[in-house]
């Protein structure tokens, strides 16, 4: 295969993951959990994302097709489920039932946060899934496309996890204030990020002009 088709496969995942981007919604989603804790929902959440868009290159669009779901249908319901995570960061809801939680001996296992928001919709978001879907078809479908395009999806969620595993150093150089509001700013983006998502959908089916965006 080109090494300058695998280039593009690679820049292009890398834009859409966007893994530096992740990272600091990694850290405000986890605010307060132990280093093993983070570890643990780091590599859950990658690896979730590595099946999901592995599946999802190789058959996902024919199976929401087949039920009768859009891709931008798809966009537009992540969007909102996102826009419900941004709000609890925003209002500092997550902490407070985390708090809840370990008061009724449920602990840090009741608010895992691994497979959403984390592995879907943040990695293996709507855009991210499309790419997969459209560089195995440019790759031809074929064994060796398809092989290729997976080890360059899993070395940009290799850089996630890496980002990801960073989280615990900055959040002890911010501290509890600096990472307090971290977490309101990254909430506030993070809403911003899921308008952008219902956009991208509404825009997809002639609802509204179309939006530039990395998604």
């Amino acid at each position: 295969m080109d090494p300058a088709f695998l280039i593009t496969a690679f820049v292009t995942l890398f834009v859409v993951i966007d893994p530096i981007g992740t990272a600091p919604l990694f850290l405000a989603l986890t605010q307060g959990m132990s280093a093993a804790r983070r570890r643990v929902i780091a590599l859950r959440a990658c690896l979730i994302a590595v099946i999901l868009l592995a599946l999802f290159g190789l058959a996902g669009e024919d199976f929401l097709n087949a039920i009768g779901i859009s891709m931008p249908a798809f966009q537009i319901a992540g969007g909102i489920l996102l826009f419900l995570t941004a709000l609890d960061m925003l209002f500092d809801r997550r902490a407070r039932r985390r708090a809840d939680h370990a008061d009724e001996g449920e602990g840090e296992a009741a608010d895992d946060p691994s497979v959403f928001p984390l592995a879907m919709p943040l990695i293996a978001g709507p855009g991210a899934m499309a790419t997969m879907v459209l560089l195995i078809n440019d790759a031809g479908r074929s064994v060796e496309g398809i092989a290729l395009i997976t080890g360059v999806m899993l070395g940009v969620v290799g850089m996630v996890l890496l980002a990801f595993l960073a989280a615990g150093p900055i959040e002890r150089l911010l501290r509890r204030t600096g990472t307090m509001v971290m977490t309101r700013l990254f909430g506030l983006l993070l809403a911003a990020l899921s308008v952008q998502f219902v956009m991208n959908g509404a825009a997809a089916i002639g609802l509204l002009p179309v939006v530039q965006s990395g998604l």
